[in-house]
């Protein structure tokens, strides 16, 4: 095998080792990978020496055993590694910590390997990339262009095919812009999931560790290593069951009103766009326009509320002692949060739960949002010359993301075809509820495997050769569904009087159905309310027609209490021979109905009533 040609991809590096070739050759290529930066990716790469002991802790380990064995990757210089400086992207402000940040001791113990710590503009204040003594960083596919920041470097290493995965942080879109802008997967989890213990933190409040990954595969993978509870970060939540899996389709997608749309003059953009639009339509999405404004409202408030006194509280003394040594941007930024006060703070917190409550209503109709991840891109050049304006449109569609408790996916769309960017790569975002974060990754992994010729990052490699996400298992360590399958038969069904209470609890049809050949079908005596009764037999029964829906579990229990008798739910065999829990009737409590086996579907039999 050869090492200089292997895509870095997880599979493939999980497919080397299992062909014999060792976790040193590996690194080494890595390294050799690494050392050609001249996109100042790396604010530090980390030495044969300092990168040891993470390879000596492996040797005699079974490959198979560690779920991130041997895997490279970087880590933005905000997050601590033991023993390796952190600047946050000021060499005055730089400390070395004793110990590692929380959650890379997570990747460490499932067996990643460290290879740098990555640029990023300074104190992860921007969006952009060029805000950096260390160079401003440059776009995977152009150099004359922006990375994308604050992760700046983390896009970088991973679409040069230098390390398979990277962390950066993201606070208002800084996991996601440079994701899209390096042909890159991006995950912005939901927030506390990942541990903030050994980050250097931004707006603590709204603060996530980000994951960029070549494929969403890839970053599920990491996710799952890396979503463990930490006690020592108070900010920190465990996991919770993201419940109804719409990736699956069919599902709904909100799309901004075309008046909320804006790409900056970016006509290319444009395209894109309504090409991810068709795409998910093709998916077996339904699209439902969304009324953006309380949104955008919200988003404002990151910048110009009193969350940037955040930014202020984060570096206070070391601002106030050296001022000089902040880059003008970023100091102007934060600087201007020592002005707010704490009657500002208050009164937007008000306005901010408001807003919330208004964007969160949204749900009730959608499943996921699409919007792009930044409208356009900009030269790095035009961007220091206007460094706050054109940094502001970046983050258009990415500041409210964390404010209102989103979790979000930026994931490639294609590559712009004309217009000053042409040739660049472009990218949009599914965003949905806290912890639905396994559901979105799945849906970015069928949107983006929909362009088969898409390459991985800026390299050769193809997303057709890598493998897709496993719709039916998790990796361990991953949320669960947290939910039930019910089949009902009745006037539960789709478009039947009691199918509110269903829908109502977020339930999702799953598909129809027909139960084993061993039901006796009853037409109940009572009302209002039509309702039939299912009763299993040994003899004389037939398949039944039926639908299962997936009901989030935390609602199932109020969803069986509301079954009045003699009506309950246990458990009903299907054709294929399982079981699955639904709608079952007592014998006595038949007595005086209308047999209706012979009809088979109660659809039939209200069709023939009628």
């Amino acid at each position: 095998m050869s090492l200089s040609t292997l895509s870095f991809d997880i599979a493939s590096i999980k497919a080397a080792y299992a062909s014999g070739v060792s976790v040193r050759a590996v690194v080494a290529e890595a390294q050799r990978r690494c050392a050609s930066d001249t996109n100042h990716a790396f604010i530090h790469r980390l030495t044969d020496a300092e990168i040891e002991p993470f390879i000596a802790r492996l040797d005699g380990v079974d490959p198979a055993s560690l779920p991130l064995y041997g895997v490279p990757f970087a880590l933005k210089d905000n997050i601590d590694l033991a023993h390796i400086p952190t600047t946050a992207g000021c060499p005055e402000f730089a400390y070395t910590p004793g110990e590692s940040a929380f959650l890379i001791q997570q990747l460490l113990a499932a067996g990643a390997v460290p290879l740098g710590k990555t640029n990023l503009d300074q104190f992860a204040t921007g969006l952009n990339g060029t805000r950096s003594p260390y160079g401003a960083c440059q776009n995977a596919f152009n150099p004359e262009f922006v990375s994308g920041g604050s992760s700046s470097g983390s896009a970088v290493s991973v679409a040069k095919g230098w390390v398979s995965f990277s962390l950066g942080t993201d606070t208002a879109g800084s996991g996601r812009v440079p994701a899209s802008f390096n042909n890159l997967i991006g995950l912005k989890p939901s927030i506390g999931l990942l541990s903030g213990s050994g980050v250097v933190p931004a707006c603590r409040s709204v603060d996530t560790v980000s994951i960029m990954a070549l494929t969403a595969a890839d970053a599920q993978a990491v996710l799952a290593v890396a979503a463990a509870y930490d006690d020592a970060d108070a900010f920190s939540r465990k996991a919770e069951p993201f419940g109804v899996d719409f990736s699956a389709g069919p599902f709904r997608f909100g799309v901004p009103r075309p008046q909320d749309l804006n790409f900056f003059g970016n006509d290319a953009a444009i395209a894109l766009f309504a090409q991810s639009i068709e795409r998910l339509h093709a998916l077996g999405g339904t699209a439902v326009e969304v009324d953006l404004t309380p949104f955008l409202e919200a988003a404002r408030l990151l910048y110009e509320g009193p969350w940037v006194a955040e930014r202020y509280v984060a570096i206070k003394d070391f601002i106030e002692a050296q001022p000089e040594a902040v880059f003008p941007p970023v100091r102007t930024i934060i600087e201007g949060g020592k002005a707010k006060t704490a009657a500002d703070a208050f009164a937007a917190s008000y306005k901010l739960k408001a807003l919330k409550r208004v964007c969160d209503a949204v749900w009730k109709d959608i499943d996921c949002l699409l919007t792009p991840t930044a409208g356009t891109i900009y030269r790095i050049a035009d961007m220091q010359a206007d460094p706050i304006r054109l940094n502001s449109n970046l983050g258009y569609y990415t500041n409210f993301m964390n404010l209102l408790d989103y979790a979000a996916v930026a994931v490639p769309a294609g590559f712009q075809a004309s217009g000053d960017a042409q040739g660049l790569p472009w990218g949009v975002t599914l965003a949905a509820p806290a912890f639905k974060d396994v559901p979105l990754l799945r849906l970015a992994d069928r949107f983006h495997r929909a362009q088969a010729a898409l390459s991985l990052g800026a390299t050769t490699a193809k997303l057709a050769d890598t493998p897709a996400i496993n719709s039916t298992e998790l990796p361990k360590g991953s949320p669960t569904a947290g939910t039930v399958k019910v089949a009902v038969c009745g006037a539960h069904l789709s478009g039947l009087p009691l199918n509110w209470q269903l829908t109502q609890r977020g339930a999702r049809l799953l598909g129809a159905v027909q139960s084993a050949p061993e039901y006796k079908f009853y037409a109940l005596a009572g009302g209002p309310v039509q309702r039939p009764g299912m009763v299993r037999v040994a003899e004389g029964g037939a398949a039944i027609d039926m639908e299962v829906w997936e009901l989030p579990a935390e609602h199932f229990g109020s969803f069986v209490d509301g079954i009045p008798a003699p009506l309950g739910i246990g458990k009903v065999r299907l054709a294929d021979g399982s079981w699955v829990s639904g709608f079952v009737c007592e014998a006595l409590g038949a007595e005086g109905g209308t047999d209706i086996t012979a009809l088979s579907s109660w659809r039939v039999w209200l069709a023939k009533q009628a």
